[in-house]
């Protein structure tokens, strides 16, 4: 009986252990527990989605334990959904970064992954904010240099038209600037000087504007262990596809701008050679990651992403720099 107790009050005292805060109030960390990760969805999605549910489901059977929070602009699906076109998104990654940080398991910092547009989002949460911190991104398909197209909607997606109808009206208008979710990173080769005069949320996250460059924007992303860039092959929906690698189209030459489009890669960029927001310098240390997916947008094979998502998903909390070692 005197043994039985002494092990149930060794049970007691370990529980204790792994459940107990320190003084300043973070959680004592097992070795063993997976760093959590976040997951912003794109276009014409919602955050509680089949798909979505479907994919955080494969992810927790991969990585046994792991948090996985899908962020959300309304907790209606619906709302939710509307939300991908219509809002401003300056506000929106206020919000989000506000939700993040009030979920206690991310306090230790997190990996995200960023669907279509939720890739440039994520990073915008990353250069703003970044507290928590994240320690991988991977974003699939996002459009990072902006679109020079709106992207096309199918037959019986009302949201989308509308969103595209609305833009088409005059994309860099003040209404659409902070209305419209796809106008505030469309960047029109041709119309640069008015895309910089009016857009608000990607010439700031890409610190476009000599006047109001943020250094913390690029302090910030430059802190990151890994920035995983998925490209898809036969993508139609992203005008340029490039976007994905921080490419764009060149400006025209001709006058009437029916000159052959020339893509702009990310290594040419003037936000890389003069390293605006950090890139270069995350590129310099081996922790930028190109790489492509077969297929349309959004096309997501599994043998695609699986080996992503494993390789920099789900690493220990305890070391920021094991994802680093394991995909070398």
């Amino acid at each position: 009986m005197l043994v039985k107790l002494l092990l149930a009050s060794l049970c007691t005292i370990s529980l204790a252990l792994q459940t107990s805060a320190f003084p300043t109030g973070q959680t004592i960390l097992r070795a063993d527990t997976p760093r959590p990760l976040v997951i912003w969805h794109g276009m014409g999605d919602s955050y509680g989605s089949p798909g979505m549910l479907q994919f955080m489901d494969i992810v927790r059977k991969m990585h046994p334990g792991i948090f996985v929070h899908s962020i959300y602009l309304d907790e209606d699906l619906k709302e939710d959904e509307k939300a991908g076109f219509f809002g401003d998104m300056n506000e929106n990654i206020e919000r989000v970064a506000e939700q993040l940080a009030n979920l206690t398991d991310l306090q230790h910092g997190f990996d995200a992954i960023g669907f279509s547009q939720g890739g440039q989002f994520l990073r915008a949460y990353i250069e703003r904010y970044n507290s928590p911190p994240v320690n991988n991104l991977i974003t699939f398909g996002s459009q990072h240099m902006g679109i020079s197209d709106l992207p096309m909607c199918g037959p019986s997606d009302l949201l989308c038209q509308l969103a595209r109808r609305a833009a088409r009206g005059g994309v860099y208008n003040t209404w659409a600037q902070e209305h419209l979710v796809q106008a505030q990173y469309f960047r029109d080769p041709s119309q640069l000087d008015l895309y910089l005069k009016t857009n608000k949320f990607l010439t700031s996250i890409n610190n476009e504007i000599p006047q109001t460059v943020n250094a913390t924007y690029s302090r910030n992303l430059a802190s990151l262990n890994a920035l995983v860039l998925m490209l898809f092959s036969a993508d139609k929906t992203v005008v340029p596809k490039e976007t994905s690698w921080f490419g764009s189209y060149a400006p025209p030459n001709s006058s009437d701008g029916q000159a052959e489009k020339t893509i702009v890669p990310m290594r040419m960029q003037p936000l890389y050679t003069e390293d605006w927001i950090g890139l270069r310098e995350l590129d310099e240390r081996g922790a930028v990651h190109l790489d492509t997916c077969e297929g349309e947008h959004m096309q997501l094979n599994r043998d695609c992403w699986e080996p992503i998502v494993k390789n920099y998903v789900g690493g220990s909390l305890k070391d920021r720099h094991l994802d680093a070692l394991r995909s070398v």
